[in-house]
């Protein structure tokens, strides 16, 4: 789909807009009721009043108008704060139709403008082998445009090596009260466990784990030299070789078991994202399941 593609992120917006409604309904619809925060009051209704209430609270309006004490009902407001850990690095610029990278960008983006709809404050870190980006969660339009725009930057920008594990320390001390937390990654880096458990222990996290067909099986062109785009290390590998093919997949099979177990293990929600799928189907899969488990 067009939405999909590599047009810049900012100039879609109102498009992308349309598309996080759905995103936002699942976000205020008491699917993440328990990482809403109150943030002062505001009137609801007015009730009778009964011996011990304040009288303080009296709406001597309506009392006057119907002859009897009323007092007013407040509800708290409450808003959910949105994180977003985005990986930038070279393997996530990878991939056999779309690039991992272009499925995270546009994740964070419905994400983002599920948050605005919302009034959600929203902040983000993105990554490759630095920390490249990162805000505290503010909410409006200004931060939207902001984290859009760096989407974009992102996508010209691709430098090999990851810092998941020290994005997910910074997200932590950054984030002052209890939020919802995306992870977008394909998780090709090391010693990130710690730092996301440490993470879910004070939110809520998501995280993303993109994955591609190449990562499961590569063609058969015989002997061929291959270079890892993070460390730059090259290797020559029997591509046609049956040996070789099976071990692939079995490294790529134990790296994505041992990332959903870790999830499971501590409260993460995990979600595998193929190069292939809708970011917007996904996304809402994301919310109907974690309303089912309420």
């Amino acid at each position: 789909m067009p939405l999909y593609e590599t047009e810049s992120l900012v100039k879609k917006a109102s498009l992308l807009r349309l598309a996080a409604l759905d995103i936002a309904d699942g976000m205020k619809n008491g699917n993440f009721s328990s990482l809403y925060r109150g943030q002062g009051i505001e009137f609801s209704d007015v009730r009778d009043y009964i011996r011990g209430d304040d009288i303080r609270s009296i709406d001597w309006n309506v009392t006057a108008r119907m002859g009897k004490p009323y007092v007013k009902i407040y509800e708290e407001e409450r808003e959910l704060q949105v994180f977003i850990i985005l990986d930038t690095s070279l393997s996530m610029h990878t991939g056999s139709s779309k690039t991992k990278y272009t499925q995270a960008a546009n994740c964070a983006a419905l994400i983002t403008l599920a948050a605005e709809l919302n009034n959600c404050p929203l902040g983000a870190v993105f990554f490759d082998k630095t920390i490249n980006f990162s805000c505290s969660p503010v909410q409006g339009r200004e931060r939207t445009m902001l984290i859009l725009a760096h989407l974009d930057k992102a996508a010209k920008n691709k430098e090999g090596g990851s810092v998941l594990a020290s994005a997910l320390t910074g997200a932590g001390k950054l984030l002052r009260n209890r939020s919802l937390v995306f992870v977008l990654s394909d998780f090709r880096s090391t010693k990130w466990e710690k730092p996301l458990i440490s993470l879910a222990q004070k939110n809520d996290v998501i995280a993303i784990n993109f994955k591609d067909k190449l990562d499961r099986e590569l063609p058969s062109l015989g002997t061929v030299t291959f270079e890892d785009i993070e460390s730059e290390i090259t290797m020559t590998l029997p591509s046609s070789s049956p040996k070789f093919k099976r071990e692939w997949k079995e490294f790529d099979e134990n790296n994505t078991k041992h990332m959903t177990n870790t999830c499971l293990k501590h409260g993460i929600i995990p979600v595998l994202m193929d190069t292939k799928d809708e970011p917007l189907s996904v996304l809402n899969s994301i919310f109907s399941h974690k309303s089912k488990l309420q």
